[in-house]
């Protein structure tokens, strides 16, 4: 099965679980998104980062050109993947690939470094008590975010993916 692994990266973050998953998937190619020059392939699996509870502008774009196609995908976020914040993005995610009759086999996620950048614009921009504010609980997050994707996380998307394709050749 001919398989496109296109990934947008802001950090580096969803790069990383991008070249883990192409690890373990026979006859893939690997694109930057922005490197992305046709869709003939079997499956399409899109790598995003999370930005305003939902794929990057990059991504969606992509997205939106995939129709009837058997697709996957994965992002990086700054919450914890059990979030309630990570379930609307896997909904939303998933909702843009259906609008197009496009078929989901499957997807991963796990949480990666918040960029440094945005955290400084985030504790000089809000006041702790907003939603984006540094209150204790967010620094927390952000801090346990630093470390990810760590080498478990990197693993998790091998053997999910592994998974995933094992269930569509099955």
């Amino acid at each position: 099965m001919k398989t496109l692994i296109a990934y947008s990266t802001k950090t580096g973050n969803t790069k990383k679980v991008a070249e883990a998953i192409n690890e373990v998937i026979d006859n893939s190619e690997i694109k930057n998104i922005d490197d992305v020059d046709n869709l003939d392939y079997d499956l399409v699996i899109v790598g995003a980062w999370i930005d305003k509870g939902t794929a990057n502008k990059e991504a969606v774009e992509l997205i939106t050109k995939l129709k009837n196609k058997m697709v996957a995908f994965f992002f990086t976020l700054g919450a914890y993947p059990h979030s309630a914040h990570a379930k609307d993005c896997i909904k939303r995610i998933e909702n843009l690939f259906i609008k197009n009759n496009n078929e989901v086999i499957g997807y991963y996620l796990c949480q990666g470094a918040v960029n440094p950048k945005l955290i400084e614009f985030m504790k000089k921009q809000f006041p702790v008590d907003h939603p984006h504010g540094p209150n204790p609980e967010r620094i927390k997050r952000w801090t346990d975010a630093s470390s990810h994707p760590n080498l478990e996380d990197l693993e998790n998307a091998k053997l999910k993916f592994k998974s995933i394709l094992e269930g569509i050749n099955g």
